[in-house]
């Protein structure tokens, strides 16, 4: 018999969103350890509010929907808020009932901005690793390092001389701007969009974009990243973050060590390294070094540069899966707050599997 197409609006509605998700979806071990660091981050949380007023968004709940946006790639903010108008799964992982309303996008980004003072991307990273079960993962000795740009929210167009001595602009809104025999440096000009965005190329032949650059530490054994940050773009701030981020790293008794690729292989980087007690397995360039056969002659070298590859693979989903590759947000603190707090979901992704094969 041919079921009817007619629907009518039930009077009440009985829905329990914890038997709508399977008992084997992959969010389920992720929520578990989301939920159990952001326990853990609750003293925090009541740092940076008031004791009076109206109640904000949570910001327990406000973080699940940010690491949800990053999961699936959802382009904007507003956009996160309409599907949990709708998603029954968004919703249970947020923890909003079924009757309850998804919040205004305004709201909810001045909320967003509320955690930027507490540093709580970062804070939630370091509480997701030092889960019992996580930490057992992780690797203590050997670590890699790297970076990659990440592009800025800002035109080209809006990259102008500080002194203001330019073209006046023309009328539009997308106006045109004439770039030919204009000599443009970092020095010299900013962007009026977003004034710490740099400009920088990726290598020679390749065009110039005002970006930023991320950096991550990654420990060798399941290639989890245990610490990232976000800087202005210049040739000098993947050396200076790399030594930022392996120093908590280097207080103990035994050598650690740091993988890197050619870019790092300078005299005063790998010096510094030593002097922390850090291994340096940087990759030699061709000529003029700073690596020799106190290092290269070790089998673990090879093997440090080998595994260090695998931090591309976190590069890689932060700019294809969580949509990243241009940041959805202008400002230094801004876009690095965001670029932790993914790099943070890239660990929560991989570690339903990397949990499974440790039972």
């Amino acid at each position: 018999m041919r079921g009817s197409d007619q629907r009518s609006g039930s009077l009440f509605s009985y829905i329990d969103l914890e038997a709508r998700v399977r008992r084997d979806h992959p969010l389920r071990p992720i929520r578990e350890i989301v939920n159990a660091a952001l326990d853990r981050l609750s003293s925090e949380f009541d740092a940076l509010y008031a004791s009076v007023g109206r109640p904000s968004i949570p910001p327990e709940r406000l973080l699940r929907a940010l690491l949800l946006q990053a999961f699936y790639g959802i382009r904007s903010e507003r956009q996160i808020m309409e599907r949990l108008e709708y998603d029954l799964l968004f919703r249970w992982f947020v923890g909003l009932g079924i009757d309850d309303g998804a919040w205004d996008q305004t709201t909810f980004g001045k909320n967003r901005d509320r955690l930027l003072a507490g540093d709580v991307a970062a804070r939630f990273m370091a509480e997701v690793l030092a889960d019992k079960k996580v930490r057992r993962l992780l690797s203590t000795e050997h670590f890699s390092v790297d970076g990659t740009l990440i592009e800025a929210f800002a035109s080209l167009k809006s990259f102008r001389p500080k002194d203001g001595g330019d073209e006046p602009p023309a009328a539009g809104r997308n106006r045109e701007r004439d770039f030919h025999g204009e000599r443009r440096r970092n020095d010299t000009h900013t962007s009026t969009t977003d004034p710490d965005a740099q400009l920088l190329r990726k290598s020679d032949g390749q065009e110039a974009r005002l970006c930023f650059m991320g950096h991550a530490l990654m420990e060798n054994r399941n290639g989890l990243v245990v610490d990232a940050c976000l800087t202005r773009a210049n040739g000098h701030a993947e050396r200076i973050a790399a030594l930022a981020m392996i120093e908590p790293y280097a207080d103990r008794p035994r050598r650690i060590t740091l993988a890197a690729d050619k870019g790092y292989d300078a005299e005063d980087f790998v010096n510094e390294l030593r002097s922390m007690n850090v291994v340096p397995h940087v990759a030699a360039k061709a000529k003029s070094s700073a690596i020799d056969g106190r290092t290269t002659r070790h089998a673990g070298y090879v093997a440090s540069l080998r595994v260090r590859k695998r931090i591309e693979e976190a590069f890689g989903w932060v700019k294809s899966a969580a949509g990243f590759a241009r940041t959805r947000h202008r400002g230094l603190d801004r876009v690095g707050w965001q670029f932790t707090l993914i790099m943070a979901a890239y660990n929560l992704v991989r570690l339903p599997k990397l949990l499974a094969i440790a039972v």
